[in-house]
């Protein structure tokens, strides 16, 4: 009986499990068994794999093969075992020393040339594997550079299946004849999926960057962005249509501080497995930007299909921005899917397959019309809907989803002196994002040796706790409650952004201008605060 083990890694949402790869050949008919909860796509690398052997030159064993995959009890899924399958069997035919592969974790899946192509999830498989303690790991060539975003771990990145086997049995190793110049890698194809309403439009359609500065009017809703991006807080923007929604939100990412390392890794991860990241992409630094269109469905948002869900909208905008534009359009489960990541950060989804837990910690952006028509409201266009249609289209948001939104302003029409320029400019994206960082700083300093980063993740018995307002400033707010204009939520919500408005303004504590300002954010009521475009200060 000859024998011989390696290391792969399975992934349960974007969490890794390490694999046993055993490999038992014994005398008898050949067959080729594999076992241990392998779905279709696993299977079916017993083909793969032996075509990948024999057509690398190296002679297939002619014996009874069994392939153990454990532990038994957690299902495997996709291609990435092809790798170790394949030297895990040229170990126990000893064409390969057993004891080379006792330390080594492998990712790849094995074209039936013998060449090594890339999978899905190679950075949460390496963080994995380091956080096992492993210090080798065998990936696809064009993916090294992904894998070696791990610290502390040794990558080694290989072409072919031919390549492996002369680095683990120490022979001269062969170069693989390179593609024909200008033509696309045959490797890659398929690996990505492109669009998914990732990535917010860098530039403008005559190649400029998108800037705030384009924004023409729109005060309060430009400093409602500022306060959402500063404090991480939801944002609701409501206005017929043209008023800049659209343009407003697809400029805010922009004014988001960038991604730290761990932020960043989280966020490549998530996009590796998802599929939306491409092989050899640099690690993520900005925040991301998702915009699924309004039929998206309740799986598409929040994460699913078959056997183990994979990641949704809600994930892929992880540490960013998910804006739902024509928000009333969207399915009502949909929308209220979103409740639970809007309060927890992530989302729990329970299958027959297993149970996955995906990180969801977004910035939302809900933009809406008044009405169907979109000119209910509006002076000098008169609306055609009937007064219940309207409240059916704006019922569509239920009250506990707009609970959750700590801002909600009204987008009005742009004037024609503000539209031609004759108004003045309003500020750059470099500007309004050089403020909302240092009003990031200020949250961070206050909030170290806690979990939260930003105002918007803090709950409600820590700030009514620990942070305290100025004395008597949220005298207002608590009127507001006792009429029933808002909640207990509302009132945490309230003071979040009252947080968020003092440290925009370099207070030291909110006061009750800041707290008059979160109401008017808050409930969309005007109050007679100044706009805070410019920096509230």
């Amino acid at each position: 009986m000859a024998f011989a083990r390696t290391y792969a890694v399975t992934l349960v949402g974007v969490e890794g499990i390490i694999v046993e790869v055993q490999a038992d050949l014994e005398p008898g008919v050949a067959s080729f068994a594999l076992v241990g909860l392998p779905d279709k796509t696993l299977v079916e690398s017993r083909d793969r794999v032996r075509a990948a052997v024999a057509n690398a030159g190296i002679e297939w064993p002619q014996r009874k093969l069994t392939i153990g995959l454990s532990p038994a009890s957690v299902p495997k899924s996709g291609s990435g075992f092809d790798l170790a399958v394949a030297t895990a069997v040229l170990g126990a035919a000893e064409l390969i020393d057993p004891r080379s592969l006792t330390d080594l974790v492998m990712i790849g899946e094995l074209g039936l040339d013998g060449r090594v192509r890339p999978v899905r999830g190679v950075l949460p498989a390496v963080l994995a594997a380091a956080e096992a303690g492993y210090e080798q790991v065998v990936v696809p060539e064009c993916s090294a550079a992904e894998a070696a975003l791990v610290p502390g771990i040794s990558v080694l990145g290989v072409r072919s299946l031919r390549q492996l086997v002369a680095v683990l049995t120490d022979t001269p190793v062969p170069d693989e004849e390179p593609d024909a110049p200008g033509r696309p890698d045959p490797l890659l194809s398929g690996f990505s999926f492109p669009g998914a309403g990732i990535g917010a439009p860098s530039q403008t359609a005559d190649g400029r960057r998108l800037d705030f500065a384009d924004v023409a009017g729109q005060h309060l809703a430009r400093g409602a962005l500022e306060v959402a991006a500063a404090g991480g807080h939801h944002i609701y923007l409501k206005g017929p249509p043209g008023a800049g929604k659209t343009m407003l939100a697809e400029r805010l990412p922009g004014i988001m501080p960038a991604l730290d390392r761990t932020a960043a890794l989280e966020v490549t991860a998530v996009h590796s497995v998802a599929g939306v990241l491409h092989a050899g992409g640099p690690l993520l630094s900005r925040p991301p930007y998702c915009a699924p269109h309004h039929s998206a469905t309740m799986q598409s948002l929040v994460g699913g299909g078959n056997g183990l869900p994979r990641p949704g909208a809600v994930s892929l905008a992880h540490r960013g921005v998910l804006f739902l534009d024509e928000a009333p359009e969207f399915g009502a489960k949909a929308l209220d899917a979103l409740r639970q990541p809007l309060e927890s950060g992530h989302v729990v989804i329970a299958r027959a397959a297993g149970v996955v837990r995906l990180p969801a910690q977004f910035l939302m952006v809900l933009a809406a019309n008044p009405c169907p028509c979109g000119r209910h409201g509006t002076q000098g266009d008169p609306c055609d809907c009937m007064p219940s249609v309207v409240r059916r289209y704006q019922a569509r948001l239920s009250g506990p989803l707009l609970d959750r939104v700590d801002l909600r302003v009204d987008v009005d029409r742009v004037s024609r002196a503000e539209l031609v320029g004759a108004g003045e400019r309003g500020e750059s994206t470099d500007a309004v994002a050089a403020r909302v960082l240092e009003a990031r700083q200020r949250a961070e300093q206050r909030l170290a040796g806690t979990p939260w980063r930003t105002n918007g993740e803090v709950s409600g018995h820590a700030l009514r706790t620990r942070w305290h307002a100025a004395a008597g400033a949220m005298q207002a707010a608590e009127r507001e409650l006792e009429r029933g204009m808002l909640s207990a939520r509302g009132l945490d919500r309230v003071l979040r952004v009252a947080w968020t408005v003092a440290d925009l303004r370099g207070h030291d504590r909110p006061d009750a201008g800041d707290v008059e300002a979160a109401l008017q954010l808050r409930t969309g009521i005007s109050r007679g605060v100044p706009s805070l475009a410019g920096g509230a200060r």
